[in-house]
């Protein structure tokens, strides 16, 4: 079986970062999952004793705490530093920057289109900065929004396409007369995206390896399936022989939070079959 690999996959700049981080302060715990895949955060559980916070009530008085990649909200950050916490900010400077957009705009009474998905924690603490604030997965749930003001910001939340963005875009400075458009979608999940497409079309099948709870590892397996055969698996454990049956060749691309030594057992377990 050949197996190939895409040109841009696996661990983005501010997983990096935060892994980094974790790694440079033993014996604390981060608020919520560092980032979306449970076998690194039980590597810096067992190699680095990086304990995990599930609730903002379980930090005590003095505690380390680690702030996850994808943020936390406003109103959560102001608790812990009432609980005297030493707080170590893990968030990636990529979701940062649409926390200070939302807080900048709505200063300036814009009302505020997060175009993502409402449960995940990035788009939670996005969406807590601001005042007037609507998020929408796609295009159709523009029509059950109802802004307060005439003003219009937008940010996506980073993970998603480009082109599913640009669409609501379109939408919006159809219906409002001023639409400040803040393109806020990370480019490592741009160019991953990308290699993923690219590769699918070449391959027999393709493997996305990554959380199942991981939007941008979600976001790479629906791009693959609409050019070829494709399974989504967190590691090497899950992968069934079947799949490969007069398969020639092997596509493999991975999500954000997917650490390399994943890739490469999950690579190593196609060579064999």
């Amino acid at each position: 079986m050949e197996v190939k690999l895409a040109k841009s996959y696996g661990f983005c700049f501010g997983v990096k970062r935060a892994i980094e981080i974790a790694e440079q302060h033993k014996n604390s715990a981060t608020m919520g999952p560092l980032i979306h895949n449970k076998k690194e955060i039980s590597r810096l559980k067992n190699d680095f004793n990086v304990d995990l916070y599930e609730d903002i009530s379980d930090v005590k008085h003095n505690d380390t705490v680690i702030i996850r990649t994808h943020g936390i909200t406003k109103n959560d950050l102001q608790t812990l530093k009432k609980h005297d916490a030493k707080v170590i900010n893990a968030t990636c400077p990529f979701v940062t920057t649409p926390q200070q957009i939302v807080k900048n705009m709505s200063k300036e009474n814009y009302s505020i289109i997060i175009f993502g998905d409402e449960e995940h924690p990035e788009v939670k603490g996005v969406k807590s900065y601001g005042e007037d604030v609507f998020v929408v997965k796609d295009i159709t749930e523009l029509k059950n929004i109802n802004p307060k003001f005439d003003k219009i910001a937008t940010v996506a939340q980073t993970t998603k396409q480009k082109d599913h963005y640009s669409e609501i875009i379109n939408a919006l400075m159809i219906k409002y007369k001023e639409v400040r458009v803040f393109n806020t979608i990370c480019d490592a999940t741009f160019e991953n995206q990308a290699a993923a497409d690219e590769l699918s079309k070449e391959v027999d099948i393709m493997i996305v390896i990554g959380g199942k709870n991981s939007s941008n590892t979600k976001q790479l397996f629906y791009i693959c399936e609409k050019n070829t055969k494709t399974y989504h698996i967190e590691d090497e454990k899950e992968l069934d022989k079947s799949w490969f049956d007069n398969k020639n060749s092997c596509g493999v691309t991975a999500g954000a939070s997917t650490p390399d030594w994943i890739i490469q057992n999950v690579c190593k377990a196609i060579e064999n079959i």
